[in-house]
């Protein structure tokens, strides 16, 4: 069944200005949290087999980390301008509105897709070289970026509409997808690597084929429940067409977190070439760091997806006092998550890194590491929600301005200084200190913004929450 009617809002999207924001919060973060947590499984589960190899796996497959996430700073990026506007087009009760943008992440994924199978497919040593692979290494993260090159317009389909389902409260079916994806790839990863069965021995490269079928597994599920009508939107074949309007719309706040992350893509690659004088050796006690690192910091992501269309809604709909609760409930439970996981990892250390790797060289390296770099980890996930409000704001060159004063401001004079005076510490230590003193800058500014807001004379016309019509009816829309 088709409805054309405005103002009918799904049961899902509903929610975002009705349920009680407790219950909201933890409904959308939570299966966004178990998805970012299943990644960070992988990613350890990853590093546990590339381990088994030799510590030059680790470091190569460390190496190229930086391009993955430059897919994902575009992915994500864009995935976040489609978002914010989608759910505030739910919030204007604009379902047609919000059709039009969900269907621009088709030709965005083709046009990026494109772009990045032909770079790491066809310049993977050159890229492998710029990313600052050590000699011993560069024709092995050459093997991992030709195999993950192919998976590039799958990871960026995936991005992009699990951000689309977020815009409409549905965090479930993206999770499941994520969790789908992951499984497969921790499952193909020893039979590619290692030549199990009937399957080629392809070692750093098998890692990244099996990514890259994950992806589209991953991919392929995104699709069929988003274009089948088995979601709140309703695509048609004119939604689809490329829109340079709706475009501009979306990277007018995507824009600006495309360039935040790419900002911090480039910045760790200048991180990677500095740890990388250091030796390989140093740069695969980073990549089981990070790895780990991971388990505790990707569930803020899982929250950031959470709260970002409940801004966006409140925006749209005018509920002040429920979007700034939202940012409080979320920054204060992330300060407890994270407390408890800073403790954790700091006494048990030693005993994590060496499920990985024991080599007693390594682990003298990334022992220390690890306990510098996530001492201020309980200020990143209030860093982030505040960085993640002005995006639902639609403030998105605030929210890059606070990143990039993080990485620009702090961060790199204090890679570049701290090590001439101590050395492989200073590398770590820069970490910390970049993380308090971007917290302390985006709080207050964020501050500043409630202050701005409830001064302005806004909230006076804030309407009263009610109960939003119900649904449009649940039936099948297919492209055409």
């Amino acid at each position: 069944m088709k409805t054309d009617k405005p103002d009918e809002l799904h049961e899902t999207t509903t929610r975002l200005g009705t349920e009680r924001l407790s219950k909201l919060l933890f409904r959308l973060s939570a299966p966004s949290v178990a998805s970012m947590v299943t990644i960070s499984l992988y990613h350890l589960a990853d590093t546990f087999w590339l381990g088994q190899l030799s510590y030059q796996a680790i470091a190569a497959v460390t190496i190229a980390v930086p391009f993955y996430w430059a897919m994902v700073a575009i992915g994500d990026g864009t995935g976040v301008g489609a978002n914010a506007l989608a759910s505030r087009r739910f919030g204007e009760r604009n379902i047609e509105a919000t059709n039009q943008v969900a269907g621009q992440i088709f030709p965005l994924t083709a046009i990026f897709g494109v772009v990045f199978i032909i770079v790491s497919v066809c310049f993977a040593r050159q890229v492998a070289t710029l990313l600052g692979a050590t000699p011993d290494i560069v024709a092995l993260t050459a093997d991992y970026l030709v195999f993950i090159g192919w998976g590039m317009p799958f990871f960026l389909f995936q991005l992009m509409s699990r951000n689309i389902f977020h815009a409409a409260g549905d965090a479930i079916k993206p999770m499941i997808f994520t969790i789908v994806g992951a499984v497969v790839n921790a499952i193909l990863d020893p039979f590619f690597i290692f030549g199990w069965g009937p399957f080629p021995e392809m070692g750093v490269g098998g890692a990244g084929l099996a990514t890259a079928i994950s992806g589209g597994i991953a991919a392929v599920l995104s699709y069929y429940f988003l274009v089948g009508g088995r979601s709140v939107y309703r695509l048609k074949l004119h939604h689809v067409r490329p829109s340079l309007p709706i475009m501009a719309q979306i990277y007018r706040v995507g824009l600006p977190s495309v360039l935040m992350e790419m900002t911090v893509t480039i910045v760790f690659i200048m991180f990677n070439r500095i740890v990388a004088g250091f030796g390989s050796i140093t740069l695969a006690a980073m990549g089981i760091g990070i790895r780990i690192m991971d388990l505790a910091f990707m569930p803020i992501y899982g929250v950031a997806n959470g709260l970002l269309p409940i801004v966006g809604f409140c925006l749209g709909a005018r509920l002040w006092e429920r979007l700034w609760s939202a940012v409080k409930q979320t920054s204060l439970a992330l300060v407890v998550m994270l407390g408890i996981a800073t403790v954790l990892l700091e006494i048990f250390a030693p005993q994590v890194i060496a499920i990985f790797n024991d080599d007693p060289e390594l682990l003298a390296i990334a022992v220390p590491g690890i306990r510098i770099m996530i001492s201020a980890l309980i200020l990143v996930g209030p860093a982030i929600m505040f960085i993640t409000t002005f995006q639902g704001l639609s403030k998105g060159w605030t929210a890059i301005s606070l990143s990039l004063v993080r990485e620009l401001v702090f961060f790199i004079p204090a890679i570049f200084i701290l090590p001439r005076f101590i050395g492989l510490n200073g590398v770590w230590l820069s970490l910390p200190i970049a993380d308090v003193c971007g917290t302390i800058i985006a709080g207050f500014w964020l501050y500043r913004e409630y202050r701005l807001q409830k001064r302005s004379g806004i909230w006076d016309n804030a309407p009263v929450t009610e109960p939003i019509p119900e649904s449009i009816p649940r039936g099948r829309s297919t492209l055409d």
